[in-house]
């Protein structure tokens, strides 16, 4: 019998697996990749008697493999917060999915472990930018605020890290980040004795200044569209700079765009028609704020995208759609975002 862990290589994802084995302690093979690696079962070939755990990934672009293996009679154990579609029934499948906008995968494992590992759920929320359930959970354990900025932003280091095309975009192979993570049950203990959240929280700060200079384009009402550098800072921050802009100004929509080329995956020499398509394409990273008309992921499925209703990307949008997708954003959010309080 092999066991799998599959998990998205984001803070919500790391922080996920994270609880299960501090509490639920097993030998896996892990599978996991940048935060845009969603599709992950079909990288691995289980059977009868095999175990997998997949934990922060999108259920659509991993159907086919999920009932593939579950025919072959493993046992899946599949909970994630992303629109799922439709999801299979069988009875080898444990399928905990809760696309409420105030849940991540890591407060669904909370809630599966009876918060067992709270602190690290915490800091999961956190990262995802779900700071309202962040908050709700920092409460139950009555954590200072001096804590609760701390966790805050080893959840948002952690959530950098995993942007970017490339492996070769991220300082860290979210592997070797969870590896590092693993022995630790208390977060603050991770801080002290790794290296791994000083040389993070340094070159975030520094992406994220960078950010702040790039060309920005406002729509009528408001909504701001960043186009970023094509380099690797670049590709690594986009997705932290568009939670960091909504944070910011948390009634605005927002999309920061960075251009996929230079990221390695493809050259010239190994295929020149692929490299071509891959230079005329960008990762797209969209915000709108709680109780918008259009949810973002609505807008980003229209592109090839998808995501959560109030966070959701486009991992291939051609040059030549960059108009239609301003359009399509104008369109979408044509007047300021009259926003519901947040529960």
């Amino acid at each position: 019998m092999t066991r799998f862990d599959v998990f998205n290589g984001d803070a919500d994802g790391i922080c996920a697996l994270h609880q299960l084995r501090l509490t639920q302690p097993v030998q896996a093979t892990l599978i996991t990749g940048t935060k845009r690696e969603n599709r992950l079962l079909p990288l691995i070939d289980a059977g009868a008697g095999d175990t997998v755990t997949a934990l922060d990934i999108a259920m659509p672009g991993n159907r086919q493999a999920l009932e593939q293996m579950l025919a072959r009679g493993a046992h899946v154990r599949y909970i994630d917060h992303h629109e799922p579609g439709d999801i299979p029934t069988h009875p080898n499948l444990d399928a905990l999915i809760d696309t409420d906008p105030q849940v991540c995968t890591s407060v669904l494992v909370d809630r599966l472990l009876d918060g067992a590992a709270r602190r690290w759920a915490i800091v999961g929320a956190y990262g995802d930018n779900m700071r309202q359930a962040a908050t709700r959970l920092a409460d139950a354990l009555q954590l200072d605020e001096a804590t609760r900025a701390r966790w805050r932003e080893l959840g948002e280091c952690l959530n950098y890290n995993a942007y970017g095309v490339t492996l070769q975009d991220l300082l860290y192979p979210p592997e070797q980040l969870y590896r590092a993570v693993s022995p630790f049950a208390d977060p603050d203990e991770f801080i002290a004795k790794q290296p791994h959240f000083e040389r993070l929280s340094t070159a975030r700060a520094a992406d994220l200044l960078q950010a702040e200079h790039a060309p920005v384009r406002t729509c009528a009402s408001g909504a701001r569209i960043y186009q970023l550098d094509d380099a690797n800072w670049a590709r690594r921050v986009f997705g932290s700079f568009a939670n960091h802009r909504a944070n910011i100004e948390p009634t605005l929509v927002h999309a920061v765009i960075a251009p996929r080329s230079g990221a390695g995956s493809v050259t010239p020499e190994q295929n020149p028609e692929a490299a071509s398509e891959q230079n005329r394409c960008y990762v797209v990273s969209v915000r709108v704020p709680h109780g918008a008309a259009v949810s973002a992921h609505t807008l980003c499925t229209r592109f090839g995208g998808g995501g959560r209703a109030r966070a959701a990307g486009i991992d291939y949008l051609g040059a030549d759609q960059l108009d239609a997708f301003a359009d399509a954003l104008a369109r979408a959010y044509p007047q300021p975002c009259k926003t519901e309080p947040t529960p």
